[in-house]
Formats: structure tokens, C-alpha cells, sequence
């Protein structure tokens, strides 16, 4: 089980098992949106996420409207909520990325991670 939530705590939630995929994106939305040049995530199935506290959500992304951190991202429809890793309690040194989308627009100076499947966009 792992768990995660906001900066300022009004925002918990509860991850069971393990996720679906862990990837990184590099796209012009995901690094605007983080302030990032990257955004780390995992997927996991919906039945096994469960948040407390009062969540906003704004272009389908998820926030503390205390603080305004940013959590997570419902995938209405797919069964699938897309975690921040930088949400995460705990640093999430385990989950090692499987794919790394966007890489047209990756930072020169940042290396792909081996073994990661490369995407030039959204990863198929």
C-alpha cells in the first residue's frame, strides 16, 4: 500500500497494489502544467484509489484547493486514475519507469532511462 496527498495535508489518498504502467512525459502540457521539465506518473486502476479530503478539478487534472497541489489525474472512462509520483509520501525509487513519452521535446541535457520504452508522443 502506498499513500500520498497534498503539501498542506487536507488532501489524503490510498493506493493498493501495484500500477498498471510508470512512465515519464515530457510534453509542452504536463511540463507547464507541473512547472517541471518532466512529469513522473503511474497509473493505476481506479478501484484500487481511494482519496479523502475536498479535491478540485480543473482540465481533468486534480488538485488541493487549500494549496494547490497538483495529485492526480481521473481517466473517466479507462478505469484508471494517472498519480503524480511526486504525490507520493514516500520517494518512489521502485517504480521505475516502463515509458517516456514526448521525448521530442526532452531536455538536451537530460539522458532517456534504460531500459524505458521511447515515445516521440503519447506512448501507444
Amino acid at each position: 500500500m502506498r499513500q500520498g496527498g497534498c503539501s498542506c495535508g487536507a488532501v489524503r489518498f490510498t493506493l493498493r497494489g501495484e500500477p498498471l504502467r510508470v512512465g515519464i512525459c515530457h510534453c509542452t502540457e504536463c511540463r507547464k502544467a507541473t512547472g517541471a521539465v518532466a512529469m513522473g506518473y503511474a497509473d493505476w486502476p481506479s478501484r484500487a484509489f481511494t482519496v479523502t479530503g475536498e479535491v478540485r478539478t480543473h482540465r481533468g487534472r486534480s488538485f488541493c484547493p487549500v494549496c494547490g497541489s497538483r495529485l492526480f489525474h481521473p481517466a473517466e472512462g479507462e478505469g484508471v486514475v494517472e498519480i503524480l509520483l511526486g504525490a507520493l509520501d514516500d520517494a518512489p525509487g521502485d517504480l521505475r519507469p516502463t515509458r517516456e513519452g514526448w521525448i521530442i521535446r526532452r531536455e538536451p541535457w537530460l539522458a532517456p532511462v534504460a531500459g524505458a520504452g521511447q515515445f516521440d508522443r503519447d506512448p501507444a
